[in-house]
């Protein structure tokens, strides 16, 4: 059996960027329990000049619709990078999510060998459908995903491992 490129990407960003949205639900009652306010979260980072939480979100959307558009040969949508706020960021999410959605099967599978291009100021990276997704988009997905994670964790939000893994999946099994 081979590897699906479709259940490889989409399907992973897609369940992925589920769990993301379960981090915020846990930390919206944890904020609520605590009396802490949702701006100590969206504003909150793991320091050394790394973006806060809210920008991680955005970057982990913004590395699945631009994923998935690229392996299936479409435009990913626009979005202005303006969500500050729980409610924003779940929108952000969903409609990332409703993005990804439209993406069929037939699109992105057989697209392995998909010349892709990235340009950035004064470098160019050339990959195929393949080596994008293993070598770049996951891995900066997950990345931005990883850290809104830990960023939450490191103000006390109660989410661990099965949260990351299995997400509003984890609650519906307790």
């Amino acid at each position: 059996m081979s590897l699906s490129l479709y259940d490889t990407s989409i399907a992973t960003y897609i369940r992925m960027l589920g769990n993301l949205s379960h981090f915020l639900d846990k930390a919206e009652t944890y904020a609520v329990e605590q009396k802490v306010p949702l701006t100590s979260f969206t504003e909150a980072s793991l320091g050394h000049g790394m973006f806060p939480l809210a920008r991680q979100i955005q970057l982990a959307s913004d590395a699945a619709k631009g994923g998935g558009a690229r392996l299936a040969g479409v435009e990913a949508p626009a979005m202005p990078d303006t969500e500050t706020t729980f409610p924003e960021l779940k929108e952000r999410i969903a409609k990332t999510i409703a993005f990804l959605e439209t993406l069929k099967r037939d699109q992105v599978e057989g697209q392995e060998g998909r010349e892709i291009v990235l340009t950035f100021p004064g470098r160019t990276m050339e990959f195929t459908g393949q080596t994008f997704l293993l070598t770049f988009s996951l891995p900066n997905f997950l990345f931005h995903v990883t850290t809104a994670y830990a960023i939450l964790r490191s103000q006390g939000v109660p989410i661990g491992k099965m949260d990351f893994l299995a997400g509003a999946q984890t609650a519906a099994a307790a």
